[in-house]
C-alpha cells in the first residue's frame, strides 16, 4: 500500500425504484422524497433520488472489498450532489498518505456524466498494524 495506490473501482448497478424502496426498508429512512414521485415533484424535482447514505454504503463496500473491515479506522463523507434514479454510481479511492501504520484514502462517487455526488476520506490500518 503506497501513496498513489488506486482501489479497484466499484461500479454499482443503476439506481432503480426497487433499490430505493429496499434501501428505505433496510435503513429506516422512509423520507417520501426518495420514494414518491408526487412528493419529489412538489419539491421542484423531476423525480425521486437516492438516499445519500446509499452512496455512502457503496463507498463502504469499496473499502471492504479492498481490506478487511477491522482495518478501517475511520470513514467520513461529504454529500455533494443528488444521485438521480437510474444514476450509475462509480466509487473510486486513492491512497494519499501512508505513515505510522495507517493509510489515508481519498474517496469519490461519480456518475456517468462526471457529477461528483460524494467525497470522503478513510483511514486504513496497513498490514500488520
Amino acid at each position: 500500500m503506497n501513496v498513489g495506490t488506486q482501489l479497484p473501482p466499484l461500479k454499482a448497478s443503476p439506481i432503480s425504484r426497487t433499490t430505493l424502496a429496499l434501501f428505505a426498508g433496510a435503513s429506516g429512512d422512509h423520507n417520501p422524497i426518495h420514494l414518491d414521485l408526487d412528493v419529489a415533484r412538489s419539491a421542484g424535482l423531476e423525480d425521486v433520488f437516492a438516499h445519500g447514505m446509499l452512496s455512502m454504503a457503496y463507498l463502504g463496500r469499496l473499502l471492504t472489498d479492498w481490506v478487511p473491515q477491522e482495518r478501517i479506522r475511520s470513514f467520513a463523507v461529504r454529500f455533494a450532489a443528488i444521485t438521480p434514479v437510474h444514476g450509475e454510481p462509480v466509487c473510486t479511492g486513492v491512497v494519499t498518505a501512508v505513515r505510522d501504520g495507517e493509510a489515508t484514502v481519498e474517496l469519490t462517487v461519480r456518475l456517468a456524466d462526471g457529477t461528483t455526488t460524494l467525497t470522503g476520506e478513510a483511514v486504513i490500518a496497513t498490514e500488520g498494524h
